[in-house]
């Protein structure tokens, strides 16, 4: 049987006979390493029998006495142990070191075994003299009473490693790259594992958990020690072999292990017979020989002679581009190590080139950045090589290693203009599109476009193309349409279809983001069926484009069909800069359409998965924030609508910084901040409206308009709402126009005189009504929450209003006295305010469903038939209890939620203290952790 050390254990003991019973005999099979001395102590320390054990300890053995047999060490036990006549257990390690004589005396106690007793013999197989022969040559005659059993270690799975590193990392430390790196250059034999585990750790707490740095660790000594020792075991003639697999290092045939070991067919079979019976190689697989543990390979390699290091390598490069296919990577590092520079650069073109065939971009660009990272590449290689990393870098992730290997490449006036114009274009796209520095990255374009127009009007047409997208800030909508007028010239002129469809995709991002009506019609110009490679992928970036622009007009309907195409022909195609841009819209489409459930995490989790892309992410932390104002988690909302402080915000993507603003401005307003709101609304506004694409002024403008009328700046607020409304037009873009109407609601209600206020609330109200039936149309639910909610509290307010400013009216009679019952309208914003309320719990909006049910509680009369007097709710919360605490667990402090809930700051410290009393909790936070008793 193959077990491993803890089942053999288990084994073990269920094979050891009775008091009574035959005698039985086991053999041990492991090889170096794999944990047999360690087996034979375990069986040593177990107890006997079970009322001499724990209820947690390994089932016992049976009360014998342990005799120890190492062999090889001082010729074994004393004469009076072999000649024993009780029962006993014998515990035999190390057969394979046993001489003859020690074998003869072995023999006599095996065979002379009484009855109850058993013998546990280990052996390394690929040590034994006679292979497969344990106890030498001729085999033992057994007697008939002995049961005699094989059991075989085996190496420790991925898993068992893992448990080893966290015993030995105290719980932590070993990344899940880290635990397959060690178990793949282990090949899991547990004392390798163990020492290579040590030496780990010794880097911790510099450790971060790569596979670099576990192959940095180098070799355990005992590993060295026993792998060299077999290998200088070997004459000087048969060596090579064992080298030549430390080179190839991993099991390969026959033929190709004697072609790298140089030594021809007769001697290198003779040498590789011989290594085998040493132990110096082995098969891990039928017909394919290297080591029994990889990482031996490393100790052999150097000790190898420089000179003929370089030989072997040189060798095994001409093997390797004999296979089919030819990993040209490995090709290129052994021509690297061989000293042959010309081979070793064509062979890393080859290696990128095929890595970009097949959509492996990060390995293409990690192999270019070190390549070029060399001193003295040759400006001939430099100019193949450069603009293989660039187009690598451009269609897949973000390097900053990219970016400065280009910046630095770009100024070398050796390169040919053409290979440097475009060399420029890609780092001016990666500056902008991936690292977020995008007044640098449009400088370096508009020099591209300029170094290209003359050499390349290809990729002339495509700096052009790139021009022509409007997200960023800093340069206004009618520059970018000047651009695509010459972008779609030059396309044209250079015939190539590929950037005739990039300055198309490109032109389906401008027309969509601010709401042309030829927009849909070009999106089904898009050539999504095109079996050129570059054009799909354009057309990819195409959908994916016209996507993000729907979700911001508004269009939520149409987006997912965009995204699920755009996505299929972008992972067709192998472009994941464009995949992962797709999922953050697919974030955005789910704030909107009130899909919140798991949304936190979901942001959390594509953060995390872009750590090294910020502006990529930037979806995530926008709506990560949003979730956060909402929640009332107003301690991280600003942290992470700023982007963590990962990115400048200021160099956000004008829609999303619109957004942020907007979010912003309202957490602002919320603390009675208003100065500091005001000023951040006309900062946010000046964007916006130097860009000019209007309806990305949508996520601002009513909280904009609110912060600059309650700072008493009505004038800005009207020209906002005034110029807000002309730069829509007539443009079609659903969710724009909702939050215009929504900006003039604001207004009209805070902006209305003293002695028309009334009638400027009930102006309000269905200013306010009308959105949100306009984001229920689309749909919004929170939108439409917060909007239905507003037209409520003006109806309230205006009732009030009403009631203040009337004159006491003389006594009637019952008939009369029922016309002061609440007014329809009144009653319907009751019923409305509930509503949203109950909307706002079913999202998750913490803060705003407490702010509703407050506004909702200063209206509604008293129940009938419940006692005078404040109720009594014993230990149990009661409904305004649960809500401050709600608010205080979110981070708001008591000023605030006083504000929120329309109490004083007094009356919130009490309701607070009240929760605390009832849950146990210790602090204000530790409410979250001891919920106590709530109504129902």
């Amino acid at each position: 049987m193959i077990t491993t050390g803890g089942s053999a254990l288990r084994s073990l003991v269920r094979a050891l006979p009775g008091p009574d019973a035959d005698p039985v005999l086991m053999f041990v099979e492991g090889a170096a390493g794999e944990g047999k001395s360690h087996l034979l102590q375990e069986l040593a320390d177990l107890q006997g029998p079970a009322d001499r054990r724990g209820p947690a300890d390994p089932p016992g053995a049976p009360d014998l006495a342990r005799l120890w047999w190492r062999c090889g060490a001082e010729g074994g036990p004393p004469e009076e142990d072999e000649h024993r006549r009780e029962p006993a257990l014998w515990l035999v390690d190390d057969v394979h070191r046993a001489e003859e004589d020690e074998l003869r005396r072995l023999r006599r106690v095996l065979e002379g075994l009484e009855r109850g007793s058993a013998a546990v013999v280990t052996y390394r197989p690929e040590e034994l003299p006679v292979p497969g022969l344990p106890l030498g040559s001729p085999p033992m005659a057994y007697p008939n009473r002995p049961t005699v059993l094989m059991s075989r270690l085996a190496p420790w799975d991925e898993e068992r490693v893992r448990r080893a590193a966290e015993a030995l990392g105290e719980g932590g430390g070993c990344t899940d790259e880290a635990v397959t790196r060690i178990h793949e250059r282990t090949g899991g034999v547990p004392r390798v594992v163990v020492d290579l585990l040590a030496m780990v750790r010794g880097q911790w707490p510099a450790f971060t958990g790569t596979a670099a740095e576990v192959d940095a660790a180098g070799v355990p000594p005992r590993l060295a020690e026993l792998v060299l020792s077999r290998t200088h075991a070997l004459s000087p003639e048969h060596r090579p072999v064992v080298w030549a697999a430390a080179v190839l290092d991993g099991p390969v045939g026959r033929e190709e292990l004697i072609a790298v070991s140089g030594l021809g067919a007769a001697t290198g079979n003779s040498a590789l017979l011989r290594a085998l019976e040493s132990a110096a190689l082995a098969e891990p697989a039928e017909g394919r020989y290297g080591f029994a543990v990889p990482l031996a390979a490393s100790a052999v390699r150097a000790t190898v002679p420089g000179p003929v290091r370089q030989d072997l390598h040189r060798r095994t490069a001409n093997v390797l581009s004999r296979r089919h296919p030819v990993s040209w990577a490995a090709v290129a590092e052994h021509h690297r190590a061989a000293g042959d520079g010309p081979r070793w650069l064509r062979a890393v073109e080859k290696a990128a080139e095929s890595a970009e065939t097949s959509g492996r971009h990060q390995q293409a660009i990690t192999l270019l950045e070190r390549t070029l990272a060399t001193p003295d590449i040759p400006p001939q290689a430099r100019a193949r090589l450069a603009p293989l990393l660039a187009r690598n870098a451009v269609t897949g992730l973000r390097s900053d290693q990219t970016v400065e290997v280009l910046a630095q490449i770009v100024q070398d006036a050796a390169l040919p203009p053409a290979v440097r114009g475009e060399l420029r274009l890609d780092l001016g796209l990666m500056l902008c599109n991936q690292m977020g520095r995008f007044p640098e990255g449009w400088r370096v374009l508009e020099i591209a476009a300029a170094e290209l127009r003359d050499v390349r009007s290809p990729l002339a047409a495509r700096a052009m193309a790139a021009l022509v997208l409007p997200y960023h800030p800093g340069v206004s909508l009618d520059v970018h349409q000047g651009w695509l007028i010459k972008a779609v010239a030059a396309a044209d002129d250079s015939g190539d279809e590929a950037m005739r469809t990039a300055v198309l995709a490109n032109h389906v991002g401008l027309a969509m983001s601010w709401a042309d009506p030829e927009a849909w019609e070009l999106v089904a110009k898009l050539p999504v069926e095109s079996t050129d490679p570059a054009c799909a992928r354009q057309a990819a970036r195409g959908l994916c484009n016209a996507a993000d622009s729907a979700v911001w007009l508004g269009f939520y309907g149409r987006v997912d069909d965009l995204l699920t195409r755009g996505r299929e022909l972008s992972a067709r195609t192998g472009a994941p800069y464009t995949e992962h841009s797709a999922l953050g819209t697919l974030l955005l489409q789910a704030w909107w359409t009130g899909q919140w459930l798991g949304l936190a995490e979901r942001c959390e989790e594509f953060i995390t998965a872009t750590a090294d892309m910020p502006l990529i992410a930037s979806d995530a932390y926008l709506v990560r924030g949003l979730l956060a104002v909402a929640q009332g988690d107003w301690g991280e909302a600003r942290s992470w609508l700023l982007q963590r402080g990962t990115f400048g915000t200021e160099n956000l993507p004008v829609p999303l910084g619109a957004a942020a603003a907007g979010a912003l401005i309202r957490l602002a307003l919320a603390r009675q901040e208003v100065g500091v709101a005001a000023e951040q609304a006309r900062s946010a506004w000046k964007v916006v409206a130097d860009k000019g694409v209007w309806p990305w002024a949508a996520e601002l403008a009513p909280w904009a308009v609110e912060a600059l009328v309650r700072a008493g700046d009505s004038g800005t607020a009207h020209t906002m709402v005034r110029n807000f409304a002309q730069g829509l037009g007539r443009c079609d873009a659903p969710a724009a126009r909702a939050a215009l109407v929504w900006s003039r609601a604001v207004l009209t209600e805070t902006d209305a005189p003293a002695r028309e206020r009334r009638d400027g609330l009930l102006e309000a109200a269905k200013l306010y009504g009308e959105a949100a039936a306009a984001y229920a149309e689309l749909p919004r639910p929170y939108s439409q929450a917060l909007t239905m909610e507003g037209a409520a509290r003006c109806v309230l307010a205006a009732d009030t209003d009403a009631a203040d400013t009337a004159v006491p009216p003389p006594p009637v009679s019952d008939d009369a006295a029922a016309m002061t019952a609440p007014t329809a309208a009144t009653t319907t914003a009751l019923t409305d305010l509930e509503s949203c309320a109950q909307r706002f719990t079913d999202l998750g909006a913490v803060w705003d469903a407490a702010r509703a049910r407050a506004l909702l509680r200063t209206r509604q009369p008293a129940r009938k038939g419940r006692p005078p007097g404040r109720p009594s709710h014993a230990d149990q919360l009661s409904p305004r209890e649960e809500e401050v605490a709600q608010l205080a667990v979110s981070g708001l402090t008591n000023r605030e939620i006083a504000a929120t809930l329309h109490l004083s700051p007094r009356t919130v410290e009490q309701h607070i203290a009240g929760a605390m009393r009832k849950t146990g909790a210790l602090s204000r936070r530790d409410l979250a952790h001891r919920p106590g008793p709530t109504p129902p």
